[in-house]
C-alpha cells in the first residue's frame, strides 16, 4: 500500500509500517498548499521585500543583502556548509522517516518552496535513494541543521547515499536513475535544513522500540511471577481501581489475563504474605511507564503534523512570520521521558532475574541449576543484566536540560533533542538483552516448578522459548542463549500485547 502524505494527517502507526519499498505520494491538497505559498514568496521577492534567508545571509550574517542573481547559489552554499555532521550513519529507516516528515511540513504550505522540491524528495524515497546522514552534529535548534543538510546535499548530487542498499555517491545514484541534481530556488536550502525532522524521526524510532519491548516485558514479568511463586492477588482490579491511575489499571488487568488459568496460582509452592516489589508492583511501575509512553507518543504525533520551518508564510495574507518553531524542546523532553521508561523497565526486569537466581527469595535451586559449584548457572547472566541496567540508568539522565550557545550567541539556548533521541537506540539494545536474560531465567524457573503448569498463554510462551533454547542442564556458552532469546523478543513473543498508541 502506498504511503500518502497529507498535511496534518500523519499517524504514528503509518510511519511504523513505512519501509524501504513503500511508494510515497503527496496529496492533491498538499500540492495545492505548496503552490499557493510558493507563489506568495515569489511575489514578495519580485516586489523587493527583504526576507531572512531568502535574500539575506544567515544567522549573525542576516544583515548582508544578497542580490537576485545569487539567490539560488545562496541556498546551495547553505546546504553544503551545513552538511558538517560526523559519526556513524543513521539507519536508513530513520532517514526515510525524516524525509517523509520533511515532506509533511512542506505540504502544510507555510515554507514557500516549490512543488519541484517536494517532487525531488519524493524521487529519493521512491527510487530507494537514502542519503548517508552522520549521526552527530545537531544541537536541536535551529532545527537539525547538519543532518538535514546531508539529506539536502544528496538532492544536489553531493555526498554519499544508499541506493537500493548499496553505498555510492549521490551523483552516481542520480545518474543511474536518469535524474539530474536539483537546482535550489529562493528559500529552499533554508527550508531543507530548518526543522526537527531528524530528531523527531529518531524519537519515533525510539518509541517504536520502547512500545515493542514494553509488551515483551509484561509477558516475561508474568512468566517470572509464575517461576518465582508470585501471587496474582497483587493484580486484583479492586486494588487498582482505588489508585485511579489509568496505565496501572490497564497493566494489572493485562497481567491478570496472562496468569488466568494457572495451576500454580491455585497452590503456590512458596508461601509469602507479600511478594517483593519486582513482582508485586509491576502494575504501579509499568503502568506509570505506559502513561509516559502515551504522553511521548502524543507529542511526537503532534510534531509529525506540525511545521518547524522559519521564516513562515501565511498563505492567506502573504505575511512573513518570524519565530522559533525549529526549536526541538518538545522532542527533547519526550525523548528524556522515554529514556526514563527504558531505564525503569530494565531495572525492574534485572531485579526479577536477581530474585529468581537467589534461592533464599525464590525457593529455586541456586542460580537456577542443579549441581551448584560444578555449575554456575545464571550467576554471571544476572551480572550482565545488572551492568546493562546500570548503563541505562546513566543514559536516562536528562539531556534536554542541557544547552550550549551557537552561531555567535544568536542561537543561545538549544534543545539537544537529536542527542536525546539518538541515545534511545542504545538503551533499547541494552533493554532487549536485559529482558532476554530474564526470559531465560523465568523459563528455567518454570521448568524447575514442574509438574505444575502455568496459564495457557504462558505455557504457549514457554513452548515458544523451548523450541529454540533447551533447558539448562549444565553450563554451556551463555552468550548464545542470550542472543537467541533476544531474537525471539525482536520477532515478537506470542500472546496479547499492550500498545501506547
Amino acid at each position: 500500500m502506498d504511503f500518502l502524505i497529507e498535511a496534518g494527517a500523519v499517524r504514528l502507526e503509518d510511519l511504523r509500517r513505512l519501509h524501504g519499498q513503500t511508494k510515497v505520494r503527496l496529496s492533491d491538497r498538499g500540492r495545492k498548499n505548496i503552490r499557493i505559498a510558493h507563489a506568495r514568496l515569489e511575489g514578495l521577492v519580485r516586489n523587493g521585500a527583504v526576507i531572512y534567508g531568502v535574500n539575506t545571509g544567515f544567522g549573525p550574517l542576516s544583515g548582508q543583502r544578497i542580490e537576485g542573481g545569487a539567490l539560488g547559489e545562496l541556498q546551495r552554499r547553505l546546504v553544503l556548509s551545513n552538511a558538517a555532521g560526523i559519526g556513524t550513519p543513521l539507519a536508513e529507516s530513520v532517514v526515510r522517516r525524516a524525509i517523509v516528515l520533511k515532506l509533511a511540513t512542506i505540504a502544510a504550505g507555510a515554507s514557500g518552496v516549490s512543488e519541484g522540491l517536494a517532487d525531488a524528495l519524493l524521487f529519493l524515497l521512491n527510487a530507494e535513494i537514502t542519503p548517508v546522514v552522520p549521526s552527530k552534529g545537531s544541537v536541536g535548534a535551529s532545527g537539525d541543521l547538519a543532518p538535514l543538510a546531508h539529506i539536502g546535499a544528496a538532492l544536489l548530487g553531493e555526498g554519499d547515499v544508499y541506493h537500493r542498499g548499496v553505498r555510492k555517491t549521490a551523483a552516481e545514484a542520480l545518474r543511474q536513475e536518469g535524474e539530474q541534481p536539483f537546482i535550489l530556488t529562493p528559500k529552499e536550502g533554508l527550508a531543507l535544513v530548518n526543522g526537527t525532522q531528524v530528531s523527531t524521526a529518531l524519537a519515533i524510532e525510539g518509541l517504536f522500540l520502547l512500545d515493542h519491548l514494553f509488551s515483551a516485558a509484561l509477558s516475561i514479568g508474568a512468566l517470572s511471577t509464575e517461576a518465582g511463586s508470585g501471587s496474582a492477588g497483587a493484580f486484583d482490579a479492586r486494588i487498582h481501581r482505588l489508585r485511579n491511575q489509568k496505565g496501572q489499571r490497564q497493566v494489572a488487568a493485562h497481567l491478570q489475563a496472562l496468569l488466568s488459568g494457572s495451576a500454580l496460582q491455585g497452590d503456590l509452592p512458596i508461601k509469602r504474605v507479600q511478594d517483593p516489589y519486582c513482582l508485586r508492583c509491576q502494575p504501579q511501575v509499568m503502568g506509570a511507564v505506559l502513561d509516559q509512553m502515551r504522553y511521548a507518543g502524543a507529542v511526537l504525533e503532534a510534531e509529525a503534523n506540525g511545521v518547524s520551518d522559519n521564516p513562515l508564510i501565511d498563505r492567506e495574507t502573504g505575511d512573513i512570520l518570524y519565530g522559533g518553531n525549529f526549536h526541538a524542546q518538545p522532542i527533547g523532553m519526550a525523548a528524556d521521558t522515554m529514556a526514563m521508561c527504558f531505564a525503569e523497565i530494565g531495572s525492574m526486569s534485572e531485579r526479577r532475574t536477581a530474585f529468581l537466581v537467589d534461592e533464599t527469595t525464590s525457593g529455586l535451586p541456586p542460580f537456577l541449576v542443579a549441581q551448584g559449584g560444578l555449575n554456575s548457572g545464571f550467576m554471571t547472566a544476572q551480572v550482565t543484566a545488572a551492568a546493562l541496567a546500570s548503563e541505562n540508568k546513566f543514559l536516562a539522565n536528562a539531556v534536554s536540560t542541557d544547552s550550549i550557545p551557537t552561531a555567535a550567541n544568536l542561537e543561545d539556548y538549544v534543545s539537544m533533542a537529536t542527542h536525546a533521541a539518538r541515545r534511545l537506540g542504545d538503551m533499547a539494545e541494552n533493554l532487549r538483552a536485559i529482558l532476554a536474560i530474564e526470559l531465560l531465567a523465568a523459563a528455567q524457573g518454570l521448568d524447575l516448578r514442574r509438574p505444575a503448569t502455568s496459564s495457557p498463554i504462558l505455557e504457549a510462551l514457554q513452548r515458544h522459548v523451548r523450541a529454540e533454547i533447551p533447558f539448562w542442564m549444565e553450563d554451556r556458552f551463555m552468550a548464545v542463549d542470550i542472543e537467541r532469546a533476544s531474537s525471539l523478543i525482536d520477532a515478537g513473543l506470542p500472546g496479547p500485547r499492550v500498545s501506547a498508541y
